[in-house]
């Protein structure tokens, strides 16, 4: 293959792991950085703004809320993402990776701040506001999916390649801590400077003016780690991959990556033409050969990352009963509303240090020891475990004396997903697809997750509500319970490991081994499953 392969892919594909990596890690992990903060740092002031903008007088509990706002509130930046995920997937393959990686950027930066400035004199024009720039904020981290990870995949060697895209992925956890930690001391600073009583003991005074402050800041801060890279963005020059295979510039290709890999790569003008020609025969995404070639390979990512999200999404769901079970968060009314944010962002800030970071960098650890498929089935596979064993003796875990074995179970629940399939559904779909598809079917595999993101935050929510009427949260109809929806939730792992069977293994082979790129005859492109 390397006899048929393109000097400068070559050359790529055997560098030693060198500075420019770990640049490229820096620039596309930042984003990672950003959009990880972004999308979960609503879930640590959702109770504040419930407090804030939904105090009903008389009330023994704070104000919530409601159902049909927390969702909106909660859900709309998957609805953005999704389409940004479609969107800027399809236009990196039509303008190359770095135009539109610039632009993801800029969407993000002006969309966090705006969302801190969510404007209106009534509870529904503050939250309106915030929808509306929080969908576009979405919209912006959607395109910092695809492009990412076909960047890096596309810079990267074909020894480490795994790991490389795993540790982009992996800023993912660097920015779930942050946000934590932020609010904590955003929190920590505004309750020292203006104390106010339990709701209990005031429940108009528990809510201190400046406590709107509080939010804002915590949503504002997202734009600084997107404005600094975007410098660093615009200065990277076009993946060799792109320029070479997509846009057809031998000349160009080969001058970046000499300065990249500071080695002499010579332009192949000759053989760009010849892939050319060869391209020029050749066929389009979604036309018969696409769906024969690489039908099963993206129905395999997108399912995968489908089933993957319902599960990780619908997990944070029980995180609150499980804080205020085991004692970390005490009952609402007990607390003034800045001490609530605090308590809420300690609680996610602990599982985050103790079970998603690990989790992640244990992925970017064996990604190219073990291979992505072991690895991914190995995640589903404990996850499955572990969500039976909460599920099926759940009386026993709502016990006192048991609550201990149950956050064990719920943080190992955790651990494997991000040691396992969150990990490698991100880095499978940048590697098997032909580059000028890539970053489209990644695109399209990242959405179908935000899809089952959706199912398992919301559709969980509803599912998730006692059987009794009686027991409900105010507001929502009867659901199926925690214990049920534990068991759909095993089920849902369950598939996950099946589906996994139609992902090829892309360990230690070049891009254009993996889609036949170079070649065209129908042996090199339909690569073989098996592992």
């Amino acid at each position: 293959m390397a006899g048929d392969q393109l000097h400068v892919l070559n050359a790529l594909d055997v560098a030693k792991t060198q500075w420019y990596h770990f640049t490229a890690i820096i620039i596309a992990g930042m984003g990672f950085f950003t959009d990880a903060y972004d999308l979960f740092c609503i879930s640590l002031v959702t109770k504040l703004l419930g407090r804030i903008y939904y105090h009903v007088d008389g009330s023994p509990k704070p104000g919530n809320l409601p159902p049909n706002v927390s969702a909106a509130v909660n859900g709309v930046a998957f609805v953005g993402t999704l389409t940004g995920q479609l969107f800027f997937g399809w236009l990196g393959d039509k303008l190359g990776r770095k135009k539109v990686y610039g632009m993801t950027l800029a969407v993000m930066v002006v969309c966090s701040v705006a969302s801190g400035l969510s404007f209106g004199s009534t509870p529904k024009g503050v939250m309106s506001s915030l929808c509306f720039f929080r969908f576009w904020l979405g919209f912006g981290i959607g395109g910092d999916y695809p492009l990412s990870a076909t960047i890096m995949s596309e810079y990267a060697n074909k020894k480490t390649r795994g790991a490389f895209i795993a540790a982009v992925f992996a800023m993912q956890g660097f920015g779930i801590l942050t946000g934590g930690i932020f609010a904590i001391v955003v929190s920590a600073v505004f309750d020292a400077e203006f104390p106010a009583p339990a709701y209990k003991v005031d429940a108009l005074g528990s809510t201190v003016p400046q406590a709107d402050y509080v939010w804002r800041i915590i949503l504002m801060v997202g734009a600084v780690p997107a404005g600094m890279t975007y410098y660093s963005r615009s200065k990277m020059p076009e993946t060799a991959r792109y320029t070479a295979l997509v846009a057809k510039d031998a000349e160009l290709a080969a001058s970046n990556m000499s300065k990249v890999l500071q080695v002499e790569i010579e332009a192949e003008h000759d053989r760009v033409e010849e892939i050319a020609r060869d391209r020029s025969k050749s066929f389009g995404l979604f036309s018969k050969e696409f769906m024969r070639r690489h039908g099963l390979h993206l129905l395999g990512t997108s399912s995968t990352w489908f089933l993957l999200d319902i599960a990780f999404y619908s997990q944070n769901l029980f995180q609150k009963d499980i804080f205020s079970a085991i004692g970390w968060i005490p009952p609402a009314q007990t607390m003034n509303a800045i001490r609530e944010v605090f308590m809420i962002a300690r609680a996610q800030t602990l599982i985050a240090l103790c079970s998603t970071v690990p989790g992640y960098w244990f992925t970017v650890a064996f990604i190219d020891i073990m291979g992505r498929f072991a690895i991914q089935m190995m995640g589903f596979f404990f996850m499955t475990v572990f969500m039976f064993a909460l599920a099926i003796p759940y009386e026993h875990w709502t016990h006192k004396e048991n609550r201990i074995g149950f956050v064990v179970m719920y943080s190992l629940t955790f651990f494997f997903a991000n040691f396992g399939p969150n990990a490698t559904t991100f880095v499978v779909p940048a590697e098997i697809f032909p580059a000028r598809f890539r970053s489209t079917c990644h695109g399209i595999s990242a959405a179908s997750g935000k899809l089952g993101a959706m199912v398992g935050a919301f559709g969980f929510l509803y599912l998730a509500q006692s059987p009794d009427k009686n027991k409900t949260e105010h507001g929502y109809p009867p659901g199926i319970g925690v214990k049920n929806s534990l068991i759909v939730l095993g089920v849902v792992n369950l598939l996950g490991m099946v589906f996994t069977l139609l992902v090829p293994e892309s360990k230690g082979r070049s891009l254009e081994e993996m889609c036949g790129e170079n070649e065209d005859n129908d042996e090199g492109s339909s690569f073989s499953n098996n592992h």
